[in-house]
């Protein structure tokens, strides 16, 4: 690693992390980042008082490598700002030197966040779905969908895309948006149909009641969750877990505040022993990924701050070239 540029800390925008954070080099750079492996120290949670309004939470994420790089996400949620036009979540990633400690750049977080998450999922899909994989059903339509959609099918022959939301009208628009670009795509009006027409099933929502069923799925297929990240946060039911060969990105995460985990393993439909890896176990070649045609497998992703500096670290080095 080279010393920090003549120039102090870069600032890099949000729109200059979209356009270098390609799905494709991402994807391996996340596979590297995993298999090399990082120091990950628990995320911090701090509650913060604001006169007047509901009360705000700071989160810190640090992540490093040592003699590399170091780098912090630190991620604010202020639930009332929606009344005053402001997003209620912003977030900001802070890259240093892990030899020096000086500051090399100060990184948009959100779009990382939007690029590192999907990602994750698709480099887990290279071990998960199946090769022929090319119906995509999108559960959500949010921000984090579109990069979804095509971090999947940067890793699979994705040809036809179905987008569910409870929003018709932007479950249309996203289709609308995809489709004709090397996919034929369509919004679905039913949400079984939808399950069991695809490959993959990749979901990103808010959802606190499961949307996807295990009597919906069949055969071969893979489910993709992202979008729970407290305990009582639910995208796919019981019988869902059930019927698959399940894995998370991370076992600390995952085990603590993923809503799909947390409360089956509460009920006893999953044992902790039969989580079958997470995600440095797939890369590092200690875990078995699908197994066989016919397998149902599911991934499980609340986030990792490693996820995050393998972004930055791409990002800086990138801008750098």
């Amino acid at each position: 690693m080279r010393s920090p540029p003549a120039g102090g800390m870069r600032v890099i925008s949000g729109s200059e992390v979209e356009n270098i954070l390609e799905p494709t080099p991402l994807v391996e750079a996340l596979r590297a980042a995993f298999r090399k492996g990082a120091e990950v120290p628990l995320r911090h949670r701090h509650t913060m008082e604001v006169p007047g309004l509901d009360p705000a939470s700071l989160l810190l994420m640090p992540a490093w490598q040592a003699g590399r790089y170091c780098g912090v996400k630190i991620v604010t949620v202020f639930p009332s700002n929606g009344a005053q036009g402001l997003p209620a979540v912003t977030a900001s990633y802070i890259l240093l030197s892990a030899r020096t400690g000086m500051p090399l750049a100060f990184i948009d977080g959100h779009m990382l966040t939007l690029k590192r998450t999907a990602a994750a999922s698709a480099l887990t899909a290279k071990y998960l779905s199946r090769p022929d994989a090319d119906k995509l059903l999108m559960v959500g339509t949010g921000a984090l969908a579109p990069h979804m959609i095509l971090a999947h099918a940067s890793v699979r022959p994705i040809r036809e895309l179905v987008v569910w939301g409870r929003d018709a009208k932007k479950a249309q628009a996203l289709a609308h948006n995809f489709n004709g670009r090397r996919l034929k795509a369509r919004a679905a009006t039913s949400l079984a149909e939808a399950v069991a027409w695809a490959d993959t099933i990749s979901c990103a929502t808010l959802s606190k009641e499961p949307l996807v069923r295990g009597e919906w799925l069949r055969p071969g297929q893979h489910v993709d969750l992202v979008g729970g990240f407290t305990p009582d946060m639910r995208e796919a039911d019981d019988a869902a877990i059930a019927r698959a060969r399940v894995y998370v990105d991370t076992y600390g995460g995952a085990l603590k505040e993923a809503g799909d985990i947390v409360q089956p393993m509460a009920n006893g439909t999953l044992l902790e022993k039969q989580i079958a890896g997470d995600l440095a176990e797939l890369t590092q070649g200690r875990a078995a990924g699908r197994s066989f045609h016919n397998q149902i497998t599911l991934f499980k992703s609340v986030g990792t701050a490693l996820e995050d500096l393998a972004a930055a670290e791409y990002v800086f080095e990138a801008g750098r070239r």
